[in-house]
């Protein structure tokens, strides 16, 4: 059962970002992971192919290190948010990979985009 679930994940990833690309029109791509302990967040520009702003519950300024739960999610949203403002990004679109929109997810995606990234 775990390959069969890894295997749907894998696919849902692989829809989600292809679907994505099609649309991107060479904005932003803000990319979401989520582990069991840590979340993490990374604004990248596929065109050059370098990251221009993360933000990580790893990150000891934030105080979540080992926590992966709706309220760090949303302090991570709030933080990308800032951080792709001081880079000058204002557009991106939300590449969730193979997890579903719900929960921690979510709440990252509402945080960032209160936060005023637009996607």
């Amino acid at each position: 059962m775990a390959n069969k679930k890894r295997e749907l994940f894998l696919k849902r990833r692989l829809r989600v970002r292809n679907k994505l690309k099609a649309m991107a029109n060479g904005r932003a791509r803000l990319s979401v992971h989520r582990s069991s302990k840590n979340i993490s967040v990374q604004l990248i520009d596929d065109v050059k192919g370098v990251t221009i702003a993360a933000a990580s519950t790893l990150e000891k300024e934030f105080g979540l290190v080992g926590k992966n739960n709706v309220e760090a999610a949303s302090k991570i949203g709030a933080a990308i948010a800032e951080r792709a403002k001081k880079a000058g990004v204002e557009t991106c679109y939300f590449d969730r990979g193979g997890f579903l929109f719900h929960g921690k997810i979510k709440a990252l995606a509402d945080a960032a985009r209160e936060g005023g990234l637009k996607f």
